[in-house]
């Protein structure tokens, strides 16, 4: 993922701010706590293709 495309992405829903989970290959948000999945290098940025986060899972710091 490229970090300059990370500095202009955020949240479709609230515009918040995005962090990358390199290991799960995704954009999350916090605020919505949802996770936008990234497909061959492309974010996913529909709020229906995204992964609602459950209170359990851990979003990288």
């Amino acid at each position: 993922m490229d970090a300059r495309l990370l500095d202009v992405l955020v949240c479709p829903i609230c515009k918040g701010p995005l962090e990358f989970d390199k290991a799960a290959k995704e954009l999350i948000c916090k605020a919505d706590k949802l996770a936008f999945p990234i497909r061959d290098g492309i974010p996913i940025m529909w709020e229906d293709q995204a992964r609602r986060l459950d209170g359990d899972t851990q979003v990288p710091a």
